[in-house]
């Protein structure tokens, strides 16, 4: 098929075809986010991390974060008993927290790479009253 331009319309190029005359615009490109962030996301997401506190991190619409919750069908288990908290250190502060044994006693957590700082969180029960 031979096309030449054909002027342009709300901002898109037209097309007309050689042949038979027929007019025509290539569809848009849409814009993807690296898989990555959207892995990285979903993980805070279930972890309890709210989507304006995930967009404030990683730097992509909250809206974004929540439409990807609901393509992938992602479900935040109900969290009662554990309260996460994180925190965003580079490597230096990462291996400053493990020298202080106290700060890994009694909580679960885990640490994920974030850009060039990690991310640890940790999950402590809730103290009761």
């Amino acid at each position: 098929m031979e096309a030449t331009k054909s002027g342009i319309v709300g901002g898109r190029q037209r097309y007309k075809c050689r042949n038979c005359g027929y007019h025509y615009s290539v569809a848009k490109a849409g814009k993807e986010t690296n898989p990555y962030y959207v892995i990285k996301a979903l993980q805070l997401y279930v972890e309890g991390v709210s989507y304006r506190e995930i967009e404030r991190l990683l730097g992509v619409s909250h809206v974004s974060v929540m439409n990807w919750v609901k393509k992938y069908g992602v479900k935040a288990p109900r969290q009662t008993d554990y309260h996460p908290t994180y925190k965003i250190l580079n490597q230096k502060e990462l291996a400053d927290f493990f020298q202080h044994p106290d700060n890994i006693k009694g909580s679960g957590m885990m640490i994920t790479e974030l850009g060039d700082k990690y991310m640890l969180i940790k999950w402590e029960r809730f103290r009761q009253a």
